[in-house]
């Protein structure tokens, strides 16, 4: 199965990182990814996922991929193109490659735990990377904190629960904690730690006089 890469990688991987930390600089907000490499038809991610995974990864990170997105040889192709070392376990990665039901584990697996940092090096944490089936506004969370003027709101699509819920677990950790970048075919958003996650009826909850 062929995974193509960036037509002129230090050209197409600086916009994409660009558009990443405008993401994560206000969260909530949500970028276009255009111009990336499509993947194969039977891949589990899409576009914007695999040109994160492009721009982010190197010889130097580790990547851990939930068995559910790991299809079309996608991680043999991310170990061509990047040279990314596979984790071998959840905590051992600088990146993961998950789903909402990944965090949210089953029956026959339990949610994975990842690494979020010490209170000496709190940036030394996994950065979830996570394929969602919508990516949109007007949704039932609720974001705000820094980079957010006023309130942003984030319809994750189906399963948002688990993924919410365990971001929103950040803010009693704080500075320690999970940042994620959401993907949805050629969509991005971002939430860091910082941000706070509440569902839009607690925030209507506590405006009533």
């Amino acid at each position: 199965m062929r995974w193509n890469a960036f037509d002129t990688s230090v050209h197409d991987s600086q916009r994409v990182y660009r558009q990443l930390l405008s993401a994560m600089a206000e969260p909530g907000t949500f970028a276009e990814v255009d111009g990336a490499p499509v993947p194969p038809p039977d891949a589990a991610i899409g576009t914007a996922c695999w040109a994160t995974l492009l721009t982010l990864c190197d010889l130097d990170t580790r990547v851990w991929l939930a068995p559910e997105l790991d299809a079309a040889g996608l991680g043999e192709a991310l170990a061509f193109h990047t040279g990314a070392l596979r984790a071998k376990c959840p905590a051992d990665a600088d990146f993961a490659l998950v789903t909402p039901a990944t965090l949210g584990g089953s029956a026959e697996r339990e949610a994975p735990g990842f690494c979020e940092g010490s209170d000496t090096y709190p940036d030394r944490s996994t950065t979830l990377v996570v394929v969602l089936d919508r990516l949109d506004s007007d949704g039932p969370w609720a974001l705000s904190g820094p980079g957010i003027p006023g309130v942003r709101r984030l319809d994750p699509g189906e399963g948002g629960e688990a993924l919410m819920t365990r971001l929103a677990a950040n803010r009693s950790r704080f500075p320690l904690g999970l940042d994620a970048i959401l993907t949805c075919e050629g969509r991005l958003a971002a939430v860091p730690r910082s941000t706070r996650i509440t569902r839009v009826e607690e925030v209507d909850a506590c405006m009533l006089p």
